[in-house]
């Protein structure tokens, strides 16, 4: 072996020896390495989950701002706001006291504190069924209708006195007390024959009551009168006694009308006869006569039997 080859395996090995040495190197560097792209990257990933949670609580704090708003406008349209029906009136109440003023149809803020109470000021309608007794202590079962309202300024001072059910406090009471009275004014027989004026009585006298309670009476109306079986049949019967003596008062005055008629009749036929006759015995002469008797003669002669037999002659007629 020569020098040439003894530098060349000195070279070669020399070689061999730096590439293990780099091998080596690279070995022992790559965990750090590693460790350092994953520190790297552990990092990143912080820094995203930084961005995103910060991201997270910007909407989430707008998320909470935008429900609160609505929270406020729910609570406001809730508790500071409210709404009166077309024909109502508001009246307003703090803590269980009226206020001096009310409100009108439509939509209102108000305090939260604060009651609105809606009285309705339309014309209402009820009806009620009564027993009740006439002047004659007949039983009569009374269906009264009456129509009734209350004025916008009156709502209040209804409210104050009486409260929201006045129909019940106040109403019902006084068409029963009003009923009865006027009912019992008349007999059973008048109660049907004069039941528009106890109707007009009724109201006249419920009306006066209610006005004291600032009630306005609209219009009012019997509605049925029921008595009872034994009072309906002897209405019957008179009713068909009265009309079987109608029938015959009525079939005598036409019998006494034809007679007398008749006799009228006769009257100024017989007056007629007797101024014919006059008029004819005015008129006749003995001329007339003769002349009558000429004309009817048949031209025999008459014969007389007697003691003194004498005979008429035709020219005797006619001197």
């Amino acid at each position: 072996m020569g020098l040439f080859d003894k530098e060349e395996k000195v070279v070669l090995s020399e070689t061999v020896t730096s590439e293990e040495t780099v091998e080596e190197e690279k070995a022992e560097a790559a965990p750090a390495v590693r460790k350092s792209t994953k520190k790297n990257n552990n990092k990143k990933n912080t820094k995203k989950e930084k961005t995103d949670f910060t991201q997270a609580a910007k909407l989430g704090k707008g998320a909470t701002a935008v429900i609160a708003i609505v929270m406020v406008f729910v609570f406001v349209f809730m508790f500071c706001t409210t709404q009166i029906p077309a024909g109502h009136t508001g009246v307003v109440t703090s803590f269980g006291k009226v206020k001096d003023y009310t409100l009108d149809s439509g939509l209102h803020f108000k305090a939260p504190w604060y009651s609105i109470v809606k009285m309705d000021n339309r014309v209402q309608k009820q009806s009620v069924e009564l027993s009740c007794f006439s002047s004659d202590i007949q039983e009569v079962n009374v269906v009264y209708t009456v129509n009734f309202r209350i004025e916008k300024e009156n709502a209040m001072k209804i409210y104050s006195e009486i409260g929201k059910d006045y129909y019940s406090t106040v109403i019902t009471p006084a068409i029963a007390e009003s009923v009865k009275i006027i009912t019992a004014k008349y007999s059973a027989e008048n109660l049907i024959s004069m039941r528009s004026e106890l109707a007009q009585g009724i109201e006249a006298d419920l009306g006066a009551k209610l006005m004291k309670y600032n009630v306005q009476v609209v219009s009012t109306a019997v509605e049925d009168m029921d008595f009872t079986d034994a009072f309906t049949d002897a209405v019957e019967q008179k009713q068909v006694a009265e009309q079987n003596k109608l029938r015959a008062q009525t079939e005598a005055e036409q019998k006494v009308i034809e007679a007398e008629a008749e006799a009228k009749v006769k009257l100024i036929q017989a007056e007629a006869e007797a101024e014919a006759n006059k008029v004819i015995s005015e008129s006749l002469t003995d001329k007339i006569i003769k002349k009558f008797l000429y004309e009817k003669w048949d031209g025999k002669m008459p014969t007389v039997t007697g003691g003194d037999s004498s005979s008429i002659l035709p020219s005797d007629l006619f001197k």
